[in-house]
């Protein structure tokens, strides 16, 4: 009997597909399902799709992945919705980042996240923002938002226009030690070894290890592979040392063996999507964080790691 997601698998192949859209992890699991019952690349079977728009999440992780399910690559654009309003889109390709849309009823402020826990943080407008400083994006909108923290952080790479990029969540860090690791840098970490290679990750997280049962304590990477490195420990340091060098902090504690390297945890195909299952997560807008700063989902995704 077809199941209801097979059903909508077949509604949705039409070859006259140009665009599709979506947050990249949900995407990816709607074209394994298509490659999985076709037996076909995405690409042969949307001969015209040639545009990929997304948001949620950075697709650079994702990006090996893709173009093995599609079969070649294809254009992208990135977008920055949200509930609260529609925040910024990539407007050229040659560029990084996006662009602000400063006309469409929101008043943006802006907090350096490094000062966001303080009693009085810094915060300021538009006209005020640097380049390369992590921000907490504060809104207020002609819908009736005041100073509302939408919980983002933002880098701008450029301030005219103004350009910025999604770095990750104001509560998704790790600094057990003091590191002060946001996502940008896992994921620029990530993704300076994987682009270019054979080597593709269906999806990661990391987490701190505090109390191991031997040794320094360390960060722990757990990563569910579609094409595995040939050599996980070579793997594992190149990551480290792409941290390092973004993250004064993380050096500073290697160096002063107050942690040892980052350890790698392979977690089983599947084993994500089982993980979100488990606490009622599966679909809709949810998303994995990239990085906590304790073990609680670290822990869970533990029960699907490969053996």
């Amino acid at each position: 009997m077809e199941t209801k997601v097979e059903a909508v698998i077949d509604e949705t192949i039409d070859e006259d597909m140009r665009l599709i859209g979506g947050i990249p992890s949900w995407v990816q699991m709607y074209f394994e399902r298509l490659v999985e019952r076709t037996g076909k690349k995405v690409g042969e079977i949307f001969p015209n799709f040639n545009l990929f728009v997304y948001g949620g999440v950075n697709y650079e992780p994702y990006r090996n992945k893709f173009e093995d399910l599609i079969g070649r690559k294809v254009d992208t654009i990135e977008l920055y919705p949200a509930s609260e309003g529609f925040i910024s889109y990539q407007d050229v390709q040659s560029e990084k980042g996006m662009l602000l849309l400063i006309n469409g009823g929101i008043f943006y402020e802006f907090i350096p996240a490094d000062e966001f826990f303080d009693e009085n943080p810094t915060r300021i407008s538009l006209a005020d923002v640097k380049i390369g400083v992590n921000y907490v994006l504060i809104l207020s909108t002609n819908a009736g938002l005041w100073g509302y923290n939408i919980g983002d952080t933002v880098e701008f790479v450029s301030v005219s226009p103004p350009r910025i990029l999604v770095t990750g969540r104001i509560k998704h860090f790790i600094s057990a030690f003091g590191e002060h690791v946001i996502g940008k840098e896992i994921e620029d970490a990530m993704n300076s070894q994987t682009k270019g290679t054979s080597i593709s990750v269906s999806e990661f997280t990391v987490a701190p290890q505090i109390t191991p049962k031997s040794g320094l304590p360390y960060h722990e990477w757990f990563i569910e592979f579609e094409n595995k490195p040939d050599d996980l420990l070579k793997f594992a340091k190149k990551i480290d040392a792409s941290l390092q060098k973004q993250n004064s902090y993380y050096l500073d504690l290697v160096e002063g063996k107050i942690l040892q390297n980052l350890k790698i945890t392979i977690i089983q195909k599947g084993g994500f999507n089982n993980y979100m299952k488990s606490v009622g997560k599966l679909g809709g807008q949810n998303k994995v964080p990239r990085l906590s700063n304790d073990r609680k989902i670290a822990d869970e995704l533990s029960k699907f790691q490969v053996k």
